[in-house]
């Protein structure tokens, strides 16, 4: 999986993740400008300080970030030291406002987002076998019979028990993303550490897992040569955090739904009721339980 992402060839060193994947980041500027309220927020709560930091951890081609800086205000703004985060190079058409980085910074005083970052960190999966035993899963997806590690064992007798599970089932152990939140979460001095991703929750861990690939726009059979994304839902409740919100909920918070406007509204300014009409078909798709609005939101404040 890293070498399928993160290698010579990578999947995310190549390829732009806008050109096969629709993310809430992506789908609406909508969320830009709720996290662009959130740090607004933020901002008041640290008093205000002379360098306002913004990292965006798995930032893309750093289109997140721009929407975010286009949302505030201009006072605010130019206190604003934005920086991406991405192992592949610095996009060449990125304004030399916004940072780029190959690992999450220290010292920051604000705002770390990852949205949809923790499903990419490379991980190990184990499959039961007919003794009960969870066996590591091979690159080509059949079982290694390789020992499980001591510290997978713990993370898995703590965060998926597999004592019960029958033959078959799989397991998916996410304590590198623990360890790559918590060295994220790390890097912040004073503000809040935000990651926004699809996953679960002990007690609905999916009984066979949930590998699976992406490749121009549609959902492929995930494969380790680089030519797809390789994605893994991510085990929430173990990433350390202070709350657990749903994204519907989350934006509900910030101002975002998706409640049509008043039909009066369609008389009285027609051309406002249409752009209202948008705004509520863009937000609803953003907070629909169903897809978007099903994603979580990882708090953690510092």
């Amino acid at each position: 999986m890293e070498s399928a992402l993160y290698g010579a060839g990578g999947f995310f060193v190549r390829a732009a993740p806008a050109e096969h994947f629709r993310t809430s980041a992506l789908a609406s500027p909508l969320f830009a400008g709720a996290l662009a309220t959130l740090l607004l927020r933020l901002d008041e709560a640290l008093d205000h300080p002379a360098r306002l930091d913004l990292v965006d951890v798995g930032a893309g081609r750093g289109e997140l970030l721009l929407g975010i800086l286009a949302a505030l205000p201009a006072d605010v703004r130019s206190r604003v030291a934005a920086v991406g985060v991405e192992r592949a190079p610095r996009p060449a058409s990125l304004p030399g406002v916004v940072g780029w980085a190959g690992t999450p910074p220290t010292g920051v005083t604000g705002l770390l987002v990852a949205t949809e970052w923790l499903d990419n960190v490379p991980l190990d999966l184990v499959e039961i076998d007919e003794d009960g035993q969870p066996r590591y899963l091979s690159e080509d997806l059949t079982p290694s019979g390789e020992p499980i590690d001591t510290t997978d064992v713990a993370w898995l007798d703590r965060w998926w028990p597999v004592r019960d599970l029958p033959p078959g089932a799989r397991a998916e152990i996410g304590r590198p993303r623990d360890l790559a939140w918590a060295a994220a979460v790390a890097g912040v001095e004073r503000g809040l550490a935000l990651a926004v991703d699809y996953g679960h929750t002990l007690g609905e861990r999916p009984l066979f897992g949930t590998l699976t690939g992406f490749r121009d726009g549609r959902e492929v059979a995930p494969v380790a040569d680089g030519s797809c994304d390789l994605t893994v839902s991510v085990s929430l409740d173990s990433l350390e955090h202070d709350l657990l919100l749903d994204q519907r909920q989350a934006l509900h918070l910030l101002g975002v739904d998706g409640r049509r406007p008043p039909l009066p509204l369609a008389s009285s300014d027609p051309a406002g009721y249409v752009r209202a009409l948008a705004r509520a078909g863009a937000a609803a798709e953003l907070t629909d339980p169903a897809g978007l609005g099903g994603h979580r939101w990882v708090m953690r404040w510092v």
